[in-house]
């Protein structure tokens, strides 16, 4: 199966999602989108660059050096932002980095009144997914 394929099946599995996208966080690039309704190629493209400003941004990456040094641990690569909700007046959305490959995210976004808990494990599920993919 594809990664468009995957995409497609992820939006049927996750309640109410009205989106999915996968995001390649190094280059900023969308690799891969579904959405219920069409948008402009700047909306999209805009998604890619808030996703990697979310888990790669440089308070992010400062707070990730900072809880590495109070713990004494050793630059690893490792992230501890993997996951990332935003609620907005009338979208969840959910924001997931590959466990596989730190430089993938994924992006679901699902109604606002769609259950928090089936939309969190519905998202996760399909990501282990997503990530044999990309």
């Amino acid at each position: 199966m594809s990664l468009d394929a995957s995409l497609s099946k992820a939006q049927q599995e996750v309640p109410e999602c009205v989106a999915v996208g996968f995001v390649d966080m190094m280059t900023g690039m969308l690799l891969a989108v579904r959405t219920v309704d069409s948008h402009p190629q700047e909306v999209l493209d805009l998604v890619a660059a808030a996703t990697a400003d979310l888990f790669q941004g440089k308070s992010v990456t400062a707070i990730e050096k900072l809880f590495r040094k109070s713990r004494g641990q050793a630059e690893d690569g490792r992230h501890y932002f993997n996951e990332i909700i935003v609620f907005s007046d009338n979208l969840l959305h959910v924001f997931q980095r590959s466990r596989k490959s730190s430089s993938h995210a994924a992006v679901f976004v699902t109604r606002a009144n769609a259950n928090i808990g089936m939309v969190l494990s519905k998202s996760r599920s399909m990501m282990r997914e997503l990530e044999t993919k990309a």
